[in-house]
């Protein structure tokens, strides 16, 4: 079965300028060679720490960041490729939740011209039918038609969140894109919000990719696990496989990190030495090997390779 959205070898590389003629002096390299394919209705969760590249990547699929390089191929076709009005097309299919739910609405428009305004601009749904489609969507998650004449900063938090899950449904999407959308979030209402995204997802046959830093989240809401270091995925797999019997180095330090909330458990935490290199001059070889426990001479000299294990598990290690 052909994947509904396929990304192969993207990069996303940030020019450096200096001087007054503002000359390149070097290359922020925030996602450099990732490649990954999402099914209809499946959920990828990208996890890392900060900085590893995680949002850029998402932003990047969705043009809303220019690519450097790489394909995204969404229903068989290179969207890389396509004009600005093909484009504008393609937003009804692929939308984004962002992290923030108190600067990603606008405050000078209620939420009934918040949710109608994607649907005039690509022209859908007209007069009462639209505002219909208003109601339904408010009561979809949550939230009553009578809201709609409010103003996002008569909301909560979890609520505004809503109503950025809400916008996102707007235009009846395949894909959403989903940046850290519960991070901001108490934790009590992190939980009704993954519920709510769950329910969404049954019930509109969506395709999810979450990113976030949060473990426990992802392990909850995802199918498939990417894990991010310094712009490039280093293990990829079901998520069973990446929480009981994790292959890279990176990705066992990252579940060490887990609580686990029982008091007899005990758990051996490995503590990573050193600090995050700097994607402007990214170590040579394997980009983890300075912080590497299980570090060998091959690994600080040649790039390991994202390769298949068997059972479609992924892992950029020499040790595999």
């Amino acid at each position: 079965m052909e994947p509904l959205l396929t990304v192969n070898d993207l990069k996303v590389h940030f020019p450096i300028t200096k001087g007054i003629l503002s000359k390149t002096a070097g290359y922020v390299y925030a996602v450099d060679g990732v490649s990954f394919e999402l099914g209809a209705g499946q959920t990828l969760g990208i996890v890392g720490e900060s900085g590893c590249g995680k949002t850029t990547t998402g932003l990047a699929i969705l043009h809303l960041i220019e690519p450097t390089d790489g394909q995204v191929i969404f229903q068989g076709k290179n969207i890389s490729q396509n004009t600005k009005a093909e484009r504008l097309k393609l937003r009804r299919e692929m939308q984004i939740i962002f992290q923030d739910p108190y600067s990603s609405l606008n405050p000078r428009m209620t939420l009934n011209r918040t949710l109608s305004d994607p649907m005039k601009i690509h022209g859908l749904y007209h007069g009462s039918e639209r505002q219909d489609r208003v109601a339904y969507l408010l009561e979809k998650v949550g939230l009553t038609p009578e809201q709609g004449r409010r103003y996002p900063h008569e909301f909560s938090g979890g609520q505004r969140q809503r109503i950025g899950v809400a916008r996102a449904l707007a235009l009846n999407p395949q894909v959403i894109i989903g940046d850290e959308p519960v991070s901001a979030l108490d934790v009590s209402i992190q939980a009704q919000i993954i519920n709510l995204l769950i329910d969404l997802q049954d019930e509109f046959n969506l395709s999810y990719i979450i990113i976030s830093h949060d473990l426990a989240v992802v392990e909850y809401i995802c199918d498939r696990i990417a894990v991010m270091y310094l712009g490039k995925i280093v293990e990829m797999a079901d998520y069973r496989q990446v929480y009981t019997n994790p292959k890279h180095p990176y990705t066992q330090a990252l579940l060490s990190a887990v609580p686990v909330p029982d008091l007899n458990a005990k758990s051996k935490r490995i503590i990573l030495g050193g600090d995050v290199p700097s994607p402007i001059n990214p170590p040579s070889g394997c980009r983890f090997h300075p912080r590497c426990p299980e570090c060998m001479d091959i690994c600080a000299h040649e790039e390991p390779q994202l390769k298949n294990l068997g059972q479609d598990r992924w892992v950029a290690c020499h040790l595999h």
